[in-house]
């Protein structure tokens, strides 16, 4: 799981919720010191078990580019409300969920870490049909289809863990999925045994380590088991993605990234004809670990992709003859 390195809002930050039709979401909101943005905004989404206190470090920071930056929890996550019906995490509603915040925030710039990136994915290939104005789309440390190799399989003995199905093999999507009570209940004790322990050992200070366990025990245990079975399952999309090549993208990852591997995402980057950086010495959160590397990339990406569409959106000059 990501973890923040602070939990301090920056200047300039506040704590607020996104009303949409499709519900509310909790967020943290970043503006320029005047109170005025002059760019376009942005949407940031974070990854599985993740939250919006993930980009922290970073949400000053491309506020400073005189933009606004709105960070948020998903759907089920710390503290947003979960769905009423598991059909509220398919990968389609997550995606309409964001779709939906985009539209009530004017954000044009859409960011999605990790799990946030498929969900992203989702909103962006809708939106050619929905309408949706979408200035440039950033993976960051996601990948192009199902999660593989280790971190896959630390999220089957975690399902398995919770007597929950893992999506792999027979049943149907909404099979294999114990109560909510005793989802609850295996949660805690997994972040007990587990969870806590490991963070303790990494040496993470006791405030975070707090807040790490809030956030985990805050998730809506359906939720984490839909989502778990979507990152294990997922179909490579990425030829339809690289079908909006009217869409600036980036793909940016960790050199040492645990999740899907740096090559895979290197790969996924040339498939989409899109903009690649890969940060030294960072994992799987780019975020949280090169702060300054990551913001500097993201502005600069999106101040190039906004010069783009102004230079496209400019008419052409007609020279007559006579």
């Amino acid at each position: 799981m990501s973890t923040p390195t602070s939990l301090d809002l920056p200047d300039g930050v506040r704590r607020t919720t996104i009303h949409t039709p499709r519900g509310a979401f909790a967020a943290l909101e970043a503006v320029p010191a005047s109170g005025v943005w002059e760019r376009e905004s942005a949407l940031l989404v974070p990854g599985y078990t993740g939250s919006k206190e993930d980009f922290l470090t970073i949400l000053d920071l491309l506020a400073d580019g005189s933009r606004q930056v709105v960070a948020i929890d998903m759907r089920g996550q710390f503290e947003t409300p979960g769905a009423d019906d598991p059909g509220g995490y398919s990968a389609a509603a997550l995606g309409a969920d964001i779709t939906a915040i985009m539209h009530a925030t004017g954000a044009k710039h859409l960011v999605g870490h990790s799990y946030g990136g498929l969900a992203g994915r989702e909103a962006v290939l809708a939106g050619t049909e929905s309408g949706t104005e979408i200035a440039s789309f950033t993976l960051m440390s996601s990948g192009p289809a199902a999660l593989t190799g280790p971190r896959a399989k630390e999220l089957r003995t975690m399902l398995a863990t919770l007597g929950a199905w893992d999506g792999q093999a027979g049943g149907r999507p909404g099979d294999g999925t114990p109560d909510p009570a005793e989802l609850r209940a295996g949660i805690s004790e997994l972040w007990r045994a587990y969870l806590e322990p490991q963070a303790v050992t990494a040496g993470v200070p006791g405030h975070i380590v707090a807040f790490l366990g809030r956030r985990m025990l805050s998730n809506d245990p359906v939720g984490l088991v839909l989502m778990a079975r979507h990152m294990l399952t997922t179909a490579d999309r990425t030829a339809e993605l690289a079908r909006l090549d009217h869409i600036p993208m980036l793909v940016i990852y960790g050199e040492n990234d645990n999740a899907w591997s740096p090559a895979a995402q290197e790969n996924m980057a040339k498939r989409l004809g899109a903009r690649r950086l890969c940060i030294p010495a960072a994992v799987h959160s780019p975020a949280v670990e090169a702060p300054a590397t990551t913001a500097g990339a993201l502005t600069q990406f999106w101040d190039a992709a906004e010069a783009t569409l102004a230079a496209s959106a400019r008419p052409t000059a007609v020279t007559r003859t006579t």
